[in-house]
C-alpha cells in the first residue's frame, strides 16, 4: 500500500485539519481548516512534513511515489479552477510556501506566481485583459524564484527596477506601465543568465520542482537555523510546503492584499487590526516595500484612506471572517488575505504572534468573555514572555529630545549605542554593551542582529513588517517605519530633523509610541497591576511549587518582594562584602595568618552582617529567608595591587612582603574547587561563628521589633561528607544557643545544606540525617556534573548546542538526563530519611520553564530565582503543575 505523502484541501476535496499539524504544518492544516468551515480558501494541496524528514535522512532526495502525488494534487487544482498548468492560453499560477507546525514568520522562502514563463505570460494578459498585470506579476516571479531558488542576490534585481524608474521618472513601482515591465523583465531574465550561467527556467514543472527544493532547503537555513535555537524548535520537525492555486491583489484598483489581527497584537485591544495594500501582492506588505494603509477606520491617519471605506463590501466580509475564525479558535488569528476583482480569499490563518501584554490581555478577556475557561487562559501566556513586562518603561517626567517619529511596532523602551549592521549587534552585545540596531528594513538575515540589540529601528515597512513581527515575538521594543529618519550606511550615520547621529552614539527608543529620542531617557519601573495582577492570581490558585528569590540586598529583596515572591531561597552572604566599607576587613581575614587576627577583622564585619540580615528580615516579614554562609572563591577576594597589599599590611601590622608571600600561599590552581565553602568553616570555625551570630541576634532584634515570628534557615555550602555538616551543624547550634542565652530569647531556626557535588546527591540519606532541608545548587551542580567551568564554557557550548551536541545549554536549562537525575536520586534518599524533608533549587534554574516543570515533576517544594524572574516562575509552576499532575484550583 502505498504512503500518501500529499493531502489536498478547498474546492471539493478537503483532506486536512488543525489536528493533523504535525504532519500539514500550521499553514497547511490551518487552510484545510478554513475550506472545511467553509471560508473562501484558493485549492492547493500540502506535502507533509515527513516528505521534509526524507529528504533529508536520504541524501536529499525525495520519496518515489511523491512524483505521481504532486501531479494528482496539481491535476485537482486545475479542475477546479478551470486552467493548466504551462498553458499559454489559461495558464494556472501557483504559490510555493513553507509551513513547520510552529511559526517561524520570515524564516523560510516563499515563490508566488510560478508557472509564468515567456508564453504563459502571454496567456495571462490575454485572459485577464490587462498587460500590465501579466509583466508585473512575471518580473516578481523571476525576482523570488531568482533569490529564493537560483541564489541570485536581491539588490541585483533592485538595481535593475531603479535603472527604469530612473529613466521614466517613475517614483512608485505602480507608475511603471506594461512596457516598462517587459523591459525589468528582459533585463531581471539576462543578468540571472549571467549570475547563474544558464538561462532562466522556462519549464514550469521544473520550476515547481526547483521552488519546492527550495522550501525544504530553507529549513536548514542560517536564519532558520538561528530561529528555531532562539525558540527551542526541533530541527527534526521539518516544514511541509504548500502549493496553492494564486489569486491577484495586483490585478486593479479593485484588487488588494493584506494581513491583519483578530486583536490588536501590541496591546490585546479588541479591535480589528491590520494593514492593506491595493493593487499589490502580499509581499509588498510584509518586506515594508510600500507603506500600507490600516484596516479600520478608527486607525487612519490624516491622507490614509482605510480598507473599511475603500473597500467596504471586502471589508464587511472580513469582519464576519473575523468572528468566525475566533470561535472557531479560541485565539486570536494572524490572517492573510487577497481581494480579486472584490472578491475575498482568504490565504492563511494561524495563531498571531503577540507581546507579552497583549498575550495577557488577550488571555484574561478571552477567560471573562468565555471563550476560554482560567485554565486555559493560564496555559496561554507563555512564561519566558513576561519578562518583557518586567523591566523599566521610559519615566513620563524625564527629560527627552525627540529625534524622530515612526511606527510602534514593538512596546517597551531601550537606550544604546547605534549600529548599523547585525554582525556588529552581536559583536558589541557580546562584551556587554547595550546596542540599537538601526535598518532601513530587517530581513531575515538580521535575526541574529536582531537578537542581540535592545531595540530595533527601520526606516521602512509597517506595524506588520518583518521588523515589527519578529521584534514583538522576541519583546524587543521597534519602532519601525520611520520615514523622517535618512540612514546612510555608508557613513555609518542617520539623519533626521537637522540632527546627525552617527554609529557608537546613544540613541533612545519607545516602543509604545514610536518615539526615538536623542541621547539616554530615564527610565522607571513597570505597574504589575490589572491583567497582570489577575493572571498570576489564578495561576497562584494553580501552582503547587513555592517561588523564592535569591537575595541579598534590600534592593532585591524589595524588588521580589514585590514581584510575588514568597521568600529568599538563596542570601549569598559573600556578596555582602565586596561593599568599599568591608572590603577591607575582608580581606584582613582572609591574609591574616592566625585566628587572633581573624577575629579582629570579623568584629568588623559582624555590625554590617547583623543590619544587613536585619534589613532582609524586615522586608520578607515572616516568610523564610535561606542564608548561605560564607562560599568565596578567595581569589574574587584577594588583593592583587600592590596599594591593595600595602593597605591589608598596615591592618595587620605587616610589611608588604609578607602580604605578597601570603597570597602567592592563598591562590589555588582551581579555587571553584578549592578552599571553599564549608571547607573554609570547618578550618576557619570563627567565620561561620560571626555569621551564625549576626543571623541570630537579627532575627531577635526584628522578632522583637514586628512581634511576628522570624524564622532563619541556615544553609552549609558545598557539603560533600556527612561529617562537614556534622560539624558545621554542632558550630551553628552551639552559637545559637550562646545568643539566645545572653538575648534572653529564642527564635526557631532551621539547618540545611546545598546539594552542590554529585557525592552529596549519591550519599543524600546519610546527609539528610543531619540536615533540615536541602537546597540543589544547579550552578555548581552542572559544572560538576561535566566537569566543566561556566565561566568558560561559553567558549564551545553555544557550538555544542548548534550542532545538537547537547539540546540545550545546561547552565541555562537543567540536564535532565545527568544533573536532573542526581537532583531526583538526591530527593528520593533523603526523604526515605526524612519524609518531610524540605527541598528546593536555587540555581539559576529557579526561572527557567522547563526546569520548573522538572522540578514539579520530581516534587520539590520550591523554586528560588532571580527577582526579575519571579513572575515567570509563578505562572511556568502553575503550567507545570498543569502538565504534571492536571490540576485545576482556578473553577
Amino acid at each position: 500500500m502505498s504512503h500518501q505523502w500529499v493531502y489536498s484541501f478547498g474546492a471539493s476535496l478537503n483532506e486536512g485539519g488543525t489536528g493533523m499539524r504535525n504532519l500539514l504544518g500550521g499553514k497547511g492544516a490551518n487552510l484545510a481548516e478554513m475550506a472545511g468551515i467553509g471560508l473562501p480558501v484558493p485549492p492547493g494541496f500540502t506535502i507533509t512534513t515527513e516528505v521534509c524528514t526524507a529528504y533529508y535522512e536520504n541524501g536529499r532526495t525525495y520519496p518515489a511515489e511523491l512524483e505521481a502525488q504532486v501531479e494528482a494534487g496539481l491535476k485537482r487544482i486545475e479542475d477546479a479552477t478551470g486552467m493548466v498548468f504551462g498553458d499559454n492560453h489559461k495558464p494556472l499560477l501557483v504559490s510555493v510556501r513553507s509551513g513547520a507546525r510552529v511559526s517561524m514568520p520570515g524564516m523560510m522562502d516563499t515563490v508566488l506566481n510560478l508557472g509564468l514563463n515567456d508564453a504563459t505570460v502571454e496567456g495571462l494578459a490575454a485572459a485577464s485583459g490587462d498587460a500590465r498585470f501579466a509583466w508585473d506579476s512575471y518580473r516578481r516571479f523571476i525576482q523570488m524564484y531568482g533569490s529564493v531558488v537560483l541564489n541570485v542576490d536581491h539588490h541585483r534585481f533592485e538595481e535593475i527596477i531603479e535603472s527604469v524608474k530612473l529613466d521614466t521618472g517613475a517614483i512608485e513601482d505602480t507608475q511603471l506601465s506594461a512596457q516598462d515591465w517587459h523591459r525589468v523583465v528582459h533585463g531581471y531574465k539576462e543578468m540571472v543568465a549571467e549570475e547563474t550561467g544558464r538561462p532562466f527556467p522556462q519549464a514550469p514543472h521544473e520550476q515547481l520542482w526547483g521552488a519546492i527544493g527550495a522550501v525544504f532547503g530553507s529549513w536548514m537555513n542560517p536564519r532558520a537555523n538561528t530561529y528555531r535555537r532562539l525558540n527551542d524548535i526541533p530541527a527534526t520537525w521539518g516544514t511541509a510546503v504548500n502549493v496553492q492555486a494564486m489569486v491577484f491583489g495586483n490585478m486593479g484598483e479593485d484588487c488588494a492584499t493584506g494581513v491583519c489581527f483578530t486583536r490588536d497584537p501590541s496591546t490585546g485591544e479588541n479591535i480589528f487590526y491590520g494593514e492593506y495594500l491595493i493593487n499589490a501582492q502580499g509581499e509588498d506588505v510584509v518586506a515594508g516595500i510600500r507603506t500600507p494603509q490600516p484596516m479600520a477606520q478608527l486607525k487612519a491617519k490624516p491622507n490614509e484612506v482605510s480598507m473599511e471605506i475603500a473597500m467596504p463590501k471586502a471589508y464587511a466580509e472580513l469582519v464576519a471572517v473575523r468572528e468566525k475564525l475566533e470561535k472557531h479558535y479560541t485565539d486570536m488569528q494572524d490572517i492573510e488575505f487577497t481581494v480579486q476583482q472584490n472578491k475575498l480569499y482568504m490565504l492563511q490563518t494561524r495563531n498571531g504572534k503577540r507581546t507579552a501584554a497583549a498575550s495577557l490581555k488577550i488571555a484574561v478577556d478571552m477567560a471573562e468573555e468565555g471563550l476560554i475557561d482560567r485554565t486555559e487562559a493560564v496555559r496561554r501566556v507563555n512564561p519566558g514572555a513576561l519578562d518583557q513586562l518586567l523591566h523599566p518603561t521610559l519615566d513620563p517626567k524625564a527629560p527627552r529630545k525627540l529625534l524622530s517619529k515612526g511606527l510602534p511596532a514593538s512596546p517597551g523602551a531601550a537606550s544604546g549605542v547605534v549600529v548599523f549592521n547585525s554582525d556588529e549587534a552581536e559583536t558589541r552585545a557580546a562584551k556587554g554593551e547595550a546596542v540599537i540596531l538601526v535598518r532601513i528594513e530587517t530581513s531575515p538575515e538580521d535575526i541574529h542582529g536582531m537578537h542581540a540589540a535592545r531595540g530595533i529601528l527601520t526606516t521602512r515597512g509597517g506595524m506588520t513588517s518583518h521588523a515589527a513581527v519578529v521584534a514583538r515575538g522576541m519583546g524587543r521594543p521597534c519602532v519601525a517605519g520611520a520615514g523622517g529618519v535618512q540612514v546612510d550606511y555608508h557613513a555609518q550615520a542617520l539623519a533626521a530633523g537637522g540632527h546627525i547621529i552617527r554609529g557608537g552614539e546613544t540613541i533612545t527608543l519607545d516602543g509604545a509610541t514610536g518615539e526615538i529620542f536623542i541621547g539616554h531617557v530615564a527610565m522607571i519601573e513597570p505597574q504589575l497591576s490589572g491583567d497582570f495582577a489577575t493572571l498570576m492570581s489564578w495561576a497562584d490558585g494553580v501552582r503547587r511549587l513555592k517561588v523564592r528569590a535569591n537575595a541579598e540586598t534590600p534592593l532585591d529583596a524589595d524588588t521580589a518582594r514585590r514581584f510575588g515572591a514568597e521568600g529568599i531561597g538563596l542570601c549569598r552572604t559573600e556578596h555582602m562584602f565586596f561593599d568599599p566599607a568591608r572590603i577591607g576587613a575582608v580581606r584582613q581575614m582572609i591574609m591574616s595568618e592566625t585566628e587572633g587576627g581573624r577575629r579582629d577583622a570579623l568584629s568588623k564585619l559582624l555590625p554590617f552582617q547583623r543590619e544587613d540580615f536585619a534589613e532582609l528580615f524586615r522586608i520578607m516579614a515572616g516568610l523564610p529567608v535561606t542564608i548561605r554562609l560564607l562560599d568565596p572563591p578567595l581569589h574574587e577576594f584577594l588583593p592583587h595591587k600592590d596599594e591593595e597589599m600595602a593597605e591589608v599590611a598596615v591592618s595587620l601590622g605587616a610589611d608588604l612582603a609578607t602580604m605578597q608571600r601570603r597570597a602567592a600561599d592563598l591562590a589555588e590552581a582551581n579555587p571553584m574547587l578549592g578552599h571553599r565553602g564549608c571547607r573554609l568553616g570547618i578550618t576557619y570555625p570563627e567565620i561561620y561563628a560571626m555569621q551564625s551570630r549576626a543571623i541570630f541576634e537579627a532575627a531577635i532584634i526584628v522578632a522583637k521589633e514586628t512581634g511576628k515570628p522570624v524564622v532563619p534557615e541556615i544553609m552549609i555550602p558545598l557539603v560533600g561528607i556527612k561529617r562537614e555538616l556534622d560539624i558545621t551543624r554542632a558550630q551553628v547550634i552551639q552559637i545559637a544557643e550562646e545568643v539566645f542565652a545572653e538575648a534572653g530569647s529564642r527564635v526557631d531556626y532551621m539547618v540545611g545544606t546545598m546539594i552542590e557535588l554529585p557525592r552529596a546527591a549519591l550519599t543524600a540519606d546519610k546527609i539528610a540525617d543531619a540536615a533540615d532541608f536541602f537546597s540543589f545548587g544547579t550552578n555548581d551542580l552542572t559544572q560538576t556534573v561535566f566537569g566543566l567551568s561556566r565561566d568558560d564554557a561559553g567558549k564551545f557550548l553555544p557550538y555544542y548546542v548548534d550542532h545538537d551536541i547537547l539540546p540545550k545549554d545546561p547552565f541555562v536549562s537543567i540536564d535532565v538526563e545527568g544533573v536532573g537525575a542526581l537532583i531526583a536520586i538526591a530527593a528520593e534518599k533523603g526523604r526515605s530519611v526524612k519524609p518531610d524533608l524540605k527541598l528546593g533549587i536555587c540555581g539559576e534554574h529557579g526561572g527557567d520553564p522547563a526546569s520548573i516543570q522538572f522540578c514539579e515533576s520530581i516534587g520539590l517544594d520550591y523554586v528560588s530565582c532571580s527577582p526579575y524572574r519571579v513572575p515567570v516562575a509563578r505562572l511556568a509552576a502553575a503550567q507545570a503543575a498543569l502538565a504534571v499532575f492536571g490540576i485545576d484550583r482556578t473553577a
